[in-house]
């Protein structure tokens, strides 16, 4: 119960970090592309490769922080039901190119910056 409970925590700050760089894009993007859940995202696919690469190079077997980091804050942190909800509502306003362009994007960079965040904890 006690890992359940600090999975939670890192979850809670996850949420924070996500609402709060959320509302500052909200004041300087324009409202037709969700810069803020694309950025959320791609820096969560980052910091979750950061933390798996520095747990591989460090040879750690505490799963316990691995969750706690990963599960938690990165599980609170970044925002794929909202990215599936923008995309279906992109459609439905018309903005195929945009939504084909976002899901792209996101794809593309997320495994990119994934890849990037691990590799640069085996240097």
């Amino acid at each position: 119960m006690q890992i359940v409970l600090l999975i939670g925590l890192g979850g809670f700050f996850g949420t924070i970090a996500r609402y709060l760089i959320g509302n500052a894009f909200t004041q300087y993007s324009k409202p037709n592309f969700p810069f803020a859940t694309l950025t959320v995202n791609l820096l969560g696919c980052f910091i979750i490769g950061l933390i798996y690469g520095w747990f591989e190079k460090q040879q750690l077997n505490s799963s316990d922080w691995k969750l706690i980091l990963t599960a938690g804050f990165c599980g609170g942190f970044t925002t794929f039901s909202a990215f599936s909800m923008e995309n279906i509502q992109m459609m439905r306003d018309g903005q195929t190119l945009m939504a084909i362009l976002y899901i792209f994007s996101s794809l593309l960079f997320g495994l990119l910056l994934t890849w990037l965040g691990m590799s640069l904890t085996r240097t």
